[in-house]
């Protein structure tokens, strides 16, 4: 990858590749790095799978259990962090924003029926994940089961920053965006 030339041209780059993400399995981007702020107040961090992506609306979705730690988090505290690292392209984003968690709406019917069963198994788990448990428990085999504990999380962001890491020099670049939608962009010292 050569740097972007331009500051549109390293948006478009950004958006091109979190739209590959949701599309292509082996795209570095497709298992991006949720941030929130735990019950406590501590961050907290973990690997999730890109699902969705809307660049005119700056969304990104992701699919979680509604018993999980970030949904409670996030109902909380719904401000949160998205990190996606290409080693290979040595880009680096970073998207901030509000998250919104959807549960019984036409967003979460269209994503339930658009996931394969081996995904729907995964929310189909008799016990809260993270539940300490004597031995691995059994996979589930009923991927409706699942249905009941899925949710859409719904990122929308309001700041993007482009990191390309590279031996003829890094490039930085930020990307907010203002209540009434206006794009601010500059580029920062790396």
């Amino acid at each position: 990858m050569t740097h972007a030339a331009t500051l549109p041209a390293c948006l478009d780059e950004a958006f091109r590749r979190l739209a590959a993400g949701v599309k292509d399995r082996r795209c570095a981007f497709h298992t991006p790095t949720l941030a929130t702020t735990g019950l406590d107040g501590a961050p907290e961090i973990r690997t999730v799978v890109l699902r969705g992506f809307d660049g005119t609306q700056r969304v990104v979705l992701l699919h979680t259990d509604a018993r999980s730690r970030k949904v409670a988090s996030l109902l909380r505290e719904p401000r949160c962090a998205v990190h996606l690292y290409d080693a290979v392209a040595a880009l680096q984003l970073r998207l901030t924003g509000r998250c919104t968690v959807h549960s019984n709406d036409g967003i979460v019917e269209g994503a339930w029926r658009a996931s394969r069963p081996a995904s729907r198994k995964c929310y189909a788990t008799e016990r809260t994940p993270g539940s300490p448990v004597p031995e691995p428990p059994q996979a589930p085999t009923d991927p409706e089961m699942g249905r009941a504990h899925f949710r859409v999380l719904c990122i929308r962001f309001d700041r993007l920053e482009w990191l390309h890491l590279s031996a003829g020099g890094h490039r930085r670049a930020l990307f907010t965006w203002r209540d009434d939608a206006a794009l601010q962009c500059t580029w920062l010292v790396p």
